[in-house]
């Protein structure tokens, strides 16, 4: 098993041809970051069983999670992963949504960043999975209480983000079970997204998707 946390080259051994010149990979980009108060989405996620590969260097590039956002702003993407030679991009997350007047919706990305918080009245969106078939939406926040303030959790690789309740944020989408490993572990889960109250005993941050999502 060759584990890449930071970017660098792959230069498989290879037998026979048919005996030893197939690979698994899996490769999981940046997630997103919370935003204002939306949970941030899981990294796209893909994952191959038998890939044909040569000896020469493969070159892998890990994508950073989304930066940290300050109050009121929509939280930053992750960035992509690729191994370039073999055509393989995996689409950082999309950070979640603010607390707006007329938005707060969650951004696009391997999973969707969960919707914020709309003041107005109006529905906060999740962003979408974008492009298809990397992760799943972010979770969208239709509450509109005065006092709490709740949020949705993003999407993760398994299923989309929760919806938020009323003073609940919505929990994070699960990640992917994958053995690439040897052992079974969920992979690429999304961040649950964040509740406020000016009592903190009746708001309720959201969990963190199973796979590495953030809580709320």
């Amino acid at each position: 098993v060759h584990t890449f946390l930071s970017s660098g080259t792959f230069t498989p051994t290879v037998g026979d041809a048919g005996a030893g010149d197939f690979v698994e990979y899996l490769c999981i980009a940046g997630g997103g970051s919370g935003g204002g108060c939306g949970g941030g989405g899981a990294g796209g996620y893909k994952s191959v069983a038998s890939q044909t590969v040569t000896s020469a260097g493969y070159v892998v590039t890990v994508g950073a999670g989304g930066a940290e956002t300050s109050t009121n702003v929509v939280g930053n993407n992750g960035t992509n992963s690729i191994i370039a030679t073999l055509g393989v991009t995996s689409t950082g997350g999309g950070g979640g949504g603010h607390y707006d007047a007329t938005a707060g919706h969650g951004s696009a990305g391997g999973s969707g960043g969960g919707g914020g918080y709309n003041y107005s009245g109006g529905t906060a969106n999740g962003g979408a999975a974008s492009p298809a078939g990397q992760g799943n939406a972010g979770g969208s926040n239709a509450v509109n209480t005065a006092d709490p303030y709740e949020s949705a959790g993003g999407g993760g690789s398994g299923a989309a983000g929760g919806a938020a309740a009323d003073g609940v944020g919505g929990v994070g989408g699960i990640g992917t079970a994958n053995s690439i490993t040897g052992i079974s572990l969920f992979w690429a889960g999304g961040g649950g997204g964040g509740s406020q109250d000016s009592n903190p005993t009746s708001a309720s941050a959201g969990n963190g998707g199973l796979g590495g999502g953030g809580g709320g």
